[in-house]
């Protein structure tokens, strides 16, 4: 009788934590989408953001945020699927591979003003790549890079060790067995997660406060020369995402319409984190009804 009390009172809390913290999640949302999603129009979207006049949108702060986002995904991938396959399947259990999995797991848990400092200091001060879209994409590269090798490395380790056994036993080497059969294996989880970072990575800020800078230059979408100033594919100029555009708003902006500007951009990029998530859930989820054979 007891048991059957204690259980239920562990059912109960569960649920009850459960629905507050779903309560919270939409609450938030809610808030911040019905504010918003009035102030958002195709004029909003598609027109240069004005610093001091009534009607700006969000057009070249909607560009950076996807541009930087293309950038830390270009450079991230590569590197933290590699250090999670060397973790997963090479690194063997010793001191080296424990201060290796420590260091990903205090990168991990550092704060993003502190990878923005680290970035300001680094790459906007001593290699000199000033404010710009390069040096905010190597600060989300830090940022980012444990999370895919943790991401890597859980999707390897969650295959079944006959996979790799029949491989090996078929007498392929470990290299082409990794590239063969557990990688495509491993590769629903990969991606999900490589998604859901991607989403973390769009409404990211502190980061780039200090490495992407806080303006943009009027862009140029006719010129797509890299070396031009203004040009949108340009690494090296000013990149004010989204994110940052929102705090620069709140702060000090003069707009006439500056609280239309601001809930217009919050819901704007809720929204797109909202589709980043569901898309890694869709394709996660159509990923391993293909592999699975179902």
């Amino acid at each position: 009788m007891n048991s059957k009390i204690t259980n239920r009172i562990a059912l109960s809390v569960i649920i009850v934590c459960a629905a507050a913290m779903a309560a919270i999640l939409i609450s938030m949302l809610g808030y911040i989408l019905v504010r918003g999603v009035s102030s958002i129009s195709w004029h909003f979207l598609t027109t240069s953001a004005s610093p001091f006049l009534a009607g700006g949108g969000i057009k070249d702060q909607l560009w950076n945020s996807f541009y930087v986002l293309i950038i830390t995904m270009i450079l991230t991938v590569p590197i933290g699927v590699c250090g999670g396959i060397y973790l997963a399947e090479y690194a063997k259990p010793g001191r080296l591979t424990s201060f290796i999995r420590t260091c990903v797991e205090v990168l991990a848990s550092l704060p993003s003003i502190v990878v923005g400092m680290f970035g300001m200091l680094v790459f906007v001060n001593y290699f000199g790549f000033k404010y710009s879209v390069f040096s905010g994409a190597l600060a989300l590269t830090v940022f980012n890079l444990p999370v895919i090798v943790r991401v890597t490395e859980d999707g390897f380790n969650a295959l079944s060790l006959h996979q790799k056994e029949g491989g090996l036993a078929l007498g392929l080497t470990h290299w082409h067995t990794i590239k063969t059969i557990l990688l495509p294996a491993a590769f629903p989880s990969i991606l999900t997660g490589v998604i859901l970072s991607a989403g973390r990575v769009f409404g990211e800020s502190a980061a780039l406060l200090f490495t992407a800078g806080l303006s943009t230059p009027d862009l140029d979408f006719g010129n797509w020369n890299p070396s031009a100033p203004n040009s949108p594919l340009n690494l090296f100029r000013s990149a004010e995402t989204l994110s940052v555009h929102i705090w620069s708003v709140n702060t000090g902006g003069i707009m006439p319409d500056v609280q239309t500007i601001a809930n217009g951009s919050a819901a704007v990029l809720v929204i797109f984190v909202l589709l980043f998530n569901l898309c890694a859930r869709m394709l996660g989820k159509v990923i391993n009804q293909k592999f699975s054979g179902k």
